[in-house]
């Protein structure tokens, strides 16, 4: 069985960047509110929202979004992949768990990341400043999800007996999320025994990231099959695989703008500058899925199984008509991942 999620970027509406418009803010905001409680009915295990800032998306505070959808739903599964750390004290992301996992009924998950360069930039947060910051603050929510009361000295917060609360309704903790996209990020997460998501990098790289991973949990006697790996897509579907390519053509128009920002990645004549260079990435050509219902059926089952990955995340960027794209989706992408064996 292969999982199926919506990873949901929630993209600012273009048009809005000229101009704010606050009845089309509005109206944007509410067609989404209403499609996110179809994922339940369409079969979906689950969305992660992702957060963004400084026009990058329209989500900035995407537990907000987990709370409001948690509402209208019973069953789904809701997270961010991943909240940036970096942004946060970890004290408080502690607290928002705790009371997100009790507002959802026990439906949370927690995914982090480190963050996106050309936004952290922004606001003076260097890369190298960035991933200190974000493996302290690792230490603190892993350390507070075992223990209710903790202390903590380092380089960016030092605090002695913190009681924090409330404790997270699923126990130990709710499960585990990091977004990466190195080889050295999938070995530290394995060392926590928190699941890995990967996307952009072409198949035979994720493959080695999914390696590292399970290899580094076998030595720690930790789970590492397909429940713990998930790949991420983009994905444009249609009744005929020409509505879906021009949508498709769409969404790698915009993917190629967001991340010609980023200084991680390898485009065509430059490369990456990020340092060190094992984090940085290139977009591969199966990055974007596009096609019929079969075809896209067909395609992710294909690529989950060539690099053993249980969760398959789908964004929905290119698409004029999102509420429909989920429904062909749901109807008939889903049932075929789960009857599927990786």
């Amino acid at each position: 069985m292969i999982k199926s999620w919506v990873f949901e970027f929630f993209g600012m509406p273009p048009e809005l960047t000229a101009k704010f418009d606050p009845q089309r803010s509005a109206d944007y905001f509410n067609d989404y509110l209403d499609l996110w409680p179809r994922a339940e009915l369409l079969g979906f295990e689950g969305i992660f929202f992702s957060e963004h800032h400084f026009g990058g998306a329209y989500s900035p505070s995407p537990n907000l979004l987990i709370v409001h959808t948690a509402t209208r739903t019973k069953t789904l599964r809701l997270g961010v992949m991943g909240m940036t750390l970096p942004y946060h004290q970890p004290w408080r992301i502690v607290g928002e768990i705790g009371m997100l996992d009790h507002l959802t009924g026990g439906r949370l998950e927690i995914g982090t990341a480190a963050g996106i360069p050309n936004e952290m930039a922004l606001v003076g947060l260097s890369i190298d400043e960035a991933r200190e910051r974000n493996d302290e603050a690792l230490e603190i929510i892993d350390a507070a999800l075992r223990d209710p009361v903790i202390s903590h000295h380092g380089k960016y917060w030092n605090f002695d007996n913190l009681r924090l609360v409330p404790r997270p309704l699923q126990q130990p903790s709710p499960p585990l999320w990091v977004a990466v996209v190195s080889i050295s990020s999938a070995r530290k997460a394995a060392q926590r025994g928190a699941k890995i998501c990967t996307g952009f990098h072409p198949n035979s790289k994720v493959k080695e990231i999914f390696d590292a991973y399970r290899d580094e949990a076998a030595r720690l006697g930790r789970p590492a099959g397909p429940k713990q790996l998930a790949l991420r897509r983009q994905v444009s579907i249609g009744e005929t695989a020409d509505k879906a390519n021009r949508d498709s053509a769409i969404q790698k128009q915009r993917s190629k703008a967001t991340l010609a920002a980023d200084p991680r990645v390898r485009m065509e004549g430059r490369e990456a500058l990020d340092t060190p260079a094992a984090h940085a990435f290139s977009v591969g050509a199966e990055e974007f899925i596009s096609g019929t219902p079969t075809s896209v059926a067909e395609e992710i089952i294909r690529q989950c199984r060539e690099v053993g990955a249980g969760h398959f995340l789908a964004t929905f960027r290119g698409s004029t008509e999102m509420a429909r794209t989920w429904e062909l989706y749901g109807t008939q992408v889903n049932p075929a991942l789960a009857r599927a064996v990786v």
